[in-house]
């Protein structure tokens, strides 16, 4: 019988979340007995496979790109599950949401005090994806069915998430697991 498939992805995000994941050490020989991984930089693999049982989605959406690779996601898993602040809500990606798009622009490559850019030009190179007007948490793109939240989760809140689905029972996060004071 073949194993569930679990798929991850960062977006706009700092990769802390796959840290955490990581970060639950000796069960991870555990997790690969329960589960593949698909598409994931854990194992490199850039494309999906086939349908994946879980999706983990860390970071947010702030490019053409992040909202295409998390339509796909949405699409090949059956359950997706937003992890950390930045898939929640933004996190500091999200600090450029104040700013209007264009000033950004203008003083990430024109005007900062260690820009020299004497011609003034923003990079407009197809290759590089188009910047949504603000960072979008994951939710406001497609449907979530789960969030744990942190920055980044505990690696414990994590396991045990993962455990719950692939058992078939509810995910029911002890407080202690997602507390933050």
């Amino acid at each position: 019988m073949a194993k569930p498939k679990v798929a991850t992805t960062s977006l706009a995000g700092c990769f802390g979340c796959h840290m955490s994941l990581l970060d639950i050490d000796e069960r991870i020989l555990k997790l690969v007995e329960l589960v593949d991984f698909d598409k994931s930089p854990i194992d490199d693999l850039k494309e999906f496979t086939g349908q994946c049982t879980i999706g983990l989605i860390e970071g947010g959406c702030c490019n053409e790109e992040n909202a295409r690779v998390l339509r796909q996601f949405r699409e090949h898993c059956d359950v997706l599950i937003a992890v950390g602040d930045c898939a929640i809500m933004g996190g500091i990606p999200a600090m450029r949401n104040t700013v209007p798009l264009q000033e950004c622009l203008e003083e990430a490559f024109c005007a900062g005090p260690t820009v020299y850019n004497p011609g003034r030009q923003i990079p407009d190179d197809p290759e590089i994806p188009l910047l949504l007007d603000r960072v979008y948490p994951c939710q406001e793109v497609v449907k979530i069915d789960y969030f744990i939240p942190g920055c980044p989760p505990p690696a414990d809140a994590l396991w045990e998430a993962l455990v719950a689905l692939l058992s078939g029972k509810p995910v029911e996060l002890p407080y202690t697991l997602i507390k933050y004071d």
